[in-house]
């Protein structure tokens, strides 16, 4: 579908964390969300010193967990690897293979950060902002901020703080298993990021949707000869 450019990608480090801080301020992160049927996940996967990026969208059905949709490709990072500057490198990627899609998902679950970031726009809130879209960080490791350990239950959660301010959740998706790193991306709050997090997470510590996207980028890797990355 087309749609206006946020931005021009093409950015020195020094812009793009000047950028960064200007989209930050747009981003919604008070509007509970409405309920979902259609729940979209992307992940992206390369290698350090590859240019090559592989991209993927699924989106399954709430109800059933049944895969409606999914769009992988494999592009060439126009972006350096610059730590805290990783959705420049990693967006576009995804944007390309959600614009392939036919089915739009209600929210899109990133692998990666929204808010948790140190300028507060991680990948899920850059993707969010150009799909104008409900978005949610899912992180499988901290980026930033400190947190107390949760509880070993599932649904244990705690905050993770980052200058004085709460910038996401530690929470325990499964029980005696490392938590995840849950934030909102873009219109949607903290309660609803955490909710639809805990409602498509099963017996694994990742949630049913993030999973599913995971092993389509394997796929892709193992066509192009690469190993496949561990969950």
């Amino acid at each position: 579908m087309p749609r206006d450019p946020l931005h021009s990608w093409d950015l020195s480090p020094a812009d793009a964390r000047v950028l960064q801080r200007e989209l930050a301020a747009r981003i919604d992160t008070s509007s509970p969300l409405p309920s979902a049927r259609l729940i979209g996940a992307a992940d992206v996967s390369y290698n350090r010193g590859d240019d090559r990026l592989f991209a993927a969208v699924v989106v399954i059905d709430a109800e059933t967990d049944a895969i409606v949709e999914r769009s992988g490709l494999i592009a060439t990072a126009r972006y350096p690897y610059v730590p805290g500057l990783l959705s420049f490198r990693e967006a576009p990627a995804v944007l390309e293979a959600f614009d392939r899609l036919r089915h739009r998902p209600d929210v899109l679950i990133c692998d990666g950060q929204g808010i948790a970031h140190p300028r507060r726009l991680g990948i899920a809130s850059h993707v969010g902002l150009w799909l104008d879209l409900p978005t949610v960080g899912c992180a499988k490791s901290r980026l930033c901020g400190t947190f107390e350990e949760p509880g070993p239950e599932r649904g244990d959660r705690s905050p993770l703080i980052h200058q004085g301010e709460t910038i996401g959740i530690a929470l325990r998706t499964k029980r005696r298993t490392n938590p995840v790193f849950v934030s909102p991306g873009h219109r949607c709050d903290f309660e609803s990021a955490l909710r639809i997090v805990l409602d498509t997470t099963g017996k694994y510590r990742l949630s049913t949707p993030i999973r599913f996207a995971h092993a389509f980028v394997n796929e892709l890797r193992r066509q192009a000869g690469d190993r496949p990355e561990s969950p």
